[in-house]
């Protein structure tokens, strides 16, 4: 977070609240206040007002995702994936609630499901680029080393400067026995300020001695 926008914030906060002092009952005073909540890292408040838009339209599908963003922050996967479930079923077209279930989905380490939620948020977004990195690390779970390594430079083609985007490319090219091209990927991660795991360093210099 910018160091400007952290100082707006409170201001921003104190204008949100008051238009949903004046408007009770608007979905995107309350839907607004809960995502300003969130970038302020006031979570408990967040929860509240985003469930405040829910209660008062529960169509609020944007709402929904959001406050399972939280809950999965959490660790609460079971409440995240209701929540994302439950935007679907209102909206079916949302790339973020199916790449959010991917997410889930992964975590849970039933990579099969992942891979379906990563391809349907595709299919609707094919511009989500974090879908494809996060989607690159569940092939290369899976062992679909050419899957894995296309899905990743798709990422960052959309998505130059990712990080992680580098360092799930550097892992799935060592898998298919691209070392050098590996190391370069994962010295861009590394440079770009991702913590790479140093036992795939290791091995990963071992492979090019």
């Amino acid at each position: 977070m910018s160091e400007q926008l952290r100082e707006d914030l409170p201001k921003v906060i104190e204008e949100l609240e008051k238009k949903c002092k004046e408007h009770p009952n608007s979905v995107m005073a309350f839907h607004h206040l809960g995502l300003v909540y969130m970038k302020a890292g006031r979570i408990p408040e967040a929860i509240q007002a985003l469930e405040r838009a829910i209660e008062i339209d529960d169509l609020s599908s944007e709402s929904m995702i959001n406050l399972g963003a939280i809950y999965f922050g959490q660790g609460d996967l079971d409440k995240a994936q209701e929540l994302n479930e439950k935007a679907l079923s209102v909206n079916a077209d949302s790339a973020q609630a199916h790449a959010n279930l991917g997410l889930i989905w992964q975590q849970r380490n039933d990579f099969d499901k992942a891979i379906q939620c990563y391809e349907k948020a595709i299919q609707h977004d094919p511009k989500l680029a974090s879908t494809w990195i996060n989607l690159t690390a569940v092939l290369t779970m899976k062992g679909e080393d050419d899957r894995a390594v296309a899905a990743a430079r798709k990422g960052l083609e959309l998505s130059p400067d990712s990080a992680l985007g580098h360092n799930n490319l550097a892992v799935a090219l060592y898998f298919k026995g691209s070392f050098t091209d590996s190391k370069t990927h994962l010295d861009k991660a590394k440079e770009l300020g991702y913590s790479v795991d140093p036992n795939f360093v290791s091995s990963l210099q071992s492979k090019l001695a």
